[in-house]
């Protein structure tokens, strides 16, 4: 077998559990493209509860992610995932039943409390082995990305023929397919991954929070989202003002999301080999912040918005895909699970303040001011962005060790740091577990692991 591929079990870990959380990121966001049309006929419908009916997921998802890690440490990943699958599948139907913005607001709300990401990992990484995790890991996210690509097509197509209901309707049957896969086709994890880089551990939050380069992650996960959220409470009823019918605006979402993923491959190839990744990280938050702009000045121009929102996507995209990849390179060895999870959080907090402040801003300004505010936020990430330091290119591996006591520990750590090619070492003696953040072109992973494990 080639050692350097993913094995059947790794590969069918990676594909169902993508599903499993492109399923459920499908019936999430679906709502973004067509609640400010489609939600204006519930009761008690205005700019700031549509605000909250977009984020309200956000704020739930932000205060449980880390507990719901921590809980499948403690009750199993798979028990974990249920839950939290059957909370999101019970939240949509309450969102489907209601004739009101309220309900819809809770059922939102309840369809965060299903915050299954953290769980969801560490049990990828539970079933992969330390080498191919990267592969696994990369395979999820990708299926982050189409999830998000499809429910910006299907949103409208469903709520043209099944109105918003149909959308909430489907949510639910999506979240229970996910049940069925975690049941029949994910496999049973017999190996358990170290935690330290996979879910969070409370005691190195607040040094993870103290962190200023991870700090600047954080605001710019936050930022991204709020951005994204605020968006769409202002654009889907300003395009239909331009006669452009809620029913095609998947006409413009589908092709805007593929030319961004096409634009944004070359300049993700050019800043990695050219070494200027920090460069073209900050030109992607400027021209987020230029497309923000261009949507508060040109909302008149029906042209002028199709071009603005796949510049937006483009921008949005790069981030996206490359933020978590530097934070894994920022974070100490043996702690990405912790920095992970607050920036997890951040990530859905932004959703959350991104649909309260947009849905403030239109309601006590105007529909435009939504976009100038956003904008604002952005320029500001962008100022922190600037002083960001871009990390060495660094791998992270793990591996078990007997140690005989806590002095051996200590031994075996500092002979570890004199390593070539190690960059940064945690030892957590209680685990029995070594963390390192190697440089590869140095060191020989194989032979570290056969003189120290």
């Amino acid at each position: 077998m080639n050692q350097d591929a993913l094995n059947p079990v790794e590969k069918k870990a990676a594909l169902s559990l993508a599903g499993v959380f492109g399923l459920r990121m499908i019936g999430l966001f679906m709502i973004l493209p067509i609640f400010a049309i489609y939600g204006a006929e519930l009761q008690g419908f205005n700019a700031l509860w549509l605000g909250l009916a977009i984020g309200a997921y956000g704020f739930t998802q932000a205060l449980l992610q880390i507990p719901m890690g921590i809980l499948s440490d403690k009750f199993g990943r798979k028990p974990v995932i249920y839950m939290g699958l059957a909370i999101f599948c019970i939240g949509s139907v309450v969102a489907a039943m209601s004739d009101t913005v309220y309900g819809v607001v809770l059922g939102r709300a309840l369809q965060g409390m299903g915050a299954i990401a953290s769980a969801v990992m560490a049990l990828a990484a539970d079933l992969s082995r330390e080498d191919q995790r990267p592969k696994v890991m990369a395979t999820i996210g990708m299926f982050i990305g189409v999830s998000f690509a499809l429910a910006m097509v299907l949103g409208p197509v469903i709520a043209d023929s099944f109105a918003l209901s149909g959308v909430f309707w489907v949510t639910a049957i999506l979240a229970l397919l996910g049940m069925l896969v975690i049941k029949f086709i994910v496999p049973d994890a017999i190996n358990v991954a170290p935690k330290g880089d996979n879910v969070a551990v409370p005691a190195k939050l607040k040094m993870m929070l103290a962190n200023p380069q991870l700090m600047r992650l954080n605001v710019g996960v936050f930022s991204l989202h709020l951005a994204l959220t605020a968006m769409f409470v202002s654009l889907p009823a300003m395009l239909v003002n331009l006669d452009f019918a809620a029913e095609k605006h998947w006409q413009l979402y589908l092709p805007s999301m593929l030319g961004a993923f096409v634009l944004m491959v070359p300049f993700m190839i050019w800043a990695i080999k050219k070494d200027k990744e920090k460069l073209v990280f900050c030109a992607a938050i400027i021209l987020l912040t230029a497309s923000a702009l261009a949507l508060w000045g040109f909302q008149q121009s029906l042209s002028a918005l199709v071009i603005t929102v796949v510049l937006f996507f483009v921008a949005f995209n790069y981030l996206e895909a490359t933020m978590p990849s530097t934070l894994s390179r920022i974070a100490p060895a043996g702690e990405k699970g912790s920095a992970m999870g607050i920036f997890s959080t951040s990530q859905f907090f932004g959703a959350f303040v991104g649909g309260l402040a947009g849905g403030a801003v239109q309601m006590y300004y105007s529909k435009s001011g939504v976009f100038l505010f956003a904008a604002a936020v952005l320029f500001v990430w962008f100022l922190l962005a600037l002083t960001m330091k871009m990390p060495a290119k660094a791998k992270n591996v793990s591996f078990n060790i007997r140690f005989s006591d806590e002095e051996h520990a200590r031994e075996v750590a500092q002979k570890l740091m004199a390593t070539p090619g190690v960059l940064e070492s945690t030892i957590v003696y209680s685990e029995s577990v070594a963390y390192l953040k190697i440089d590869e072109k140095l060191a020989d992973v194989s032979a570290i692991k056969a003189q120290f494990s």
